[in-house]
């Protein structure tokens, strides 16, 4: 019986498309923002393999940092603070309020589970006008491990009181999902660019190119 639905947020749930503006500003390179978060993403796990951490911020700013200075370009800390401010403005996909309410009204919580901070989750779901759609919310500090460590994905079950067999985790990750599916969770694959799902990881139990049909078919395990 699924009783709660986990999403991811960056790319997942909000459109990189002011990220990327504000990367273009500075690189031709249409695969630049895509390198950064490469950078970013494979930080965070050498960080929680050796079991150290520091805060999404901390590590974006300094992968930002050493992505300019590999292509010889100075980052100025007003250029840092745009870019890295653009997370804090990225707006919803058009099917997220319609998937949201959907489950909302089946009586599935809809939780947040972002590697950013509580703070940053909070800012990010008001501006993109999605936040009164959430029950609540969760940041990877709570654990100091980032995804797909499988730390934050068992920590939010244990905070909502759920098994995570009653949990479906949705990112358009397939990283992510695999660490919430070696978690114990179900998980369910959103296709919001065109990539393929690494074949050695585990695979999702659902996988959508649309939001609101993804929601109906949790719906319907439900």
């Amino acid at each position: 019986m699924i009783k709660a639905v986990f999403f991811d947020m960056n790319e997942t749930l909000l459109n990189l498309s002011l990220l990327k503006e504000n990367f273009e500003k500075h690189f031709d390179d249409d695969y630049v923002l895509k390198y950064w978060f490469v950078k970013l993403l494979h930080t965070s796990t050498i960080t929680g393999v050796m079991n150290e951490y520091r805060n999404f911020g901390e590590l974006a700013g300094v992968v930002l940092e050493n992505l300019f200075y590999e292509n010889g370009k100075v980052l100025t800390k007003e250029i840092k603070t745009e870019i890295l401010g653009s997370f804090r403005n990225l707006p919803a996909y058009g099917d997220v309020p319609k998937a949201l309410d959907l489950l909302n009204q089946n009586k599935i919580r809809t939780i947040a589970v972002s590697n950013s901070s509580l703070e940053m989750i909070k800012e990010q779901l008001t501006n993109a006008g999605i936040i009164d759609l959430f029950h609540s919310y969760y940041s990877v500090d709570a654990v100091k491990k980032y995804k797909p460590f499988k730390e934050i994905y068992l920590y939010a079950a244990r905070m909502e009181k759920i098994s995570p067999e009653d949990v479906v985790m949705v990112a358009t990750h397939d990283w992510d999902l695999f660490g919430a599916k070696k978690a114990g969770f179900k998980t369910a694959y959103i296709e919001r660019k065109r990539e393929i799902f690494n074949p050695f990881y585990l695979q999702p139990d659902i996988n959508k190119t649309d939001l609101v049909e993804l929601a109906q078919e949790i719906i319907n395990i439900h």
